[in-house]
């Protein structure tokens, strides 16, 4: 036996990727080719219509309390009583009115959270503290 006749006679163990990788490149080419040709567009005529948002926004409350604590619902100054009644009806409008509060920087935190326990009581759940920029 002679060495050359030895090495012909072993199993080769590595795989031969060159085939692998041109099967690869021709399956590349063929999908790069015929994927724009599967178009299937299904050609309809579709019903035309002139279509307007509903950006219906939700009317907003003002309500504002002054440095005494007395309480205005839209400009119109309200007891306690008449404000709580007022927020239930508004809690019955759909959809539900944000309330917008505007309170004088000096008036005591008691007087805000008092009306914002009086919304969540009421039944709104959307409250806006409205504010004015500092001047520089």
């Amino acid at each position: 036996m002679s060495f050359n006749q030895t090495q012909e006679d072993e199993v080769m163990s590595e795989i031969n990727m060159t085939p692998l990788v041109d099967i690869m490149l021709v399956l590349l080419i063929i999908f790069i080719i015929t994927i724009p040709a599967i178009n299937h567009a299904v050609k309809l005529e579709l019903p035309v219509i002139s279509n307007q948002a509903n950006d219906t926004k939700p009317p907003h409350v003002d309500i504002a309390i002054d440095v005494s604590g007395a309480v205005s619902w839209n400009a119109e100054l309200v007891q306690p009583q008449v404000l709580a009644d007022k927020i239930a009806e508004a809690a019955k409008q759909q959809p539900q009115p944000e309330i917008h509060l505007r309170a004088d920087h000096k008036t005591a935190y008691e007087n805000v959270v008092k009306v914002m326990v009086a919304a969540q009581t009421g039944g709104l759940s959307k409250i806006g503290f409205i504010t004015e920029p500092s001047a520089p």
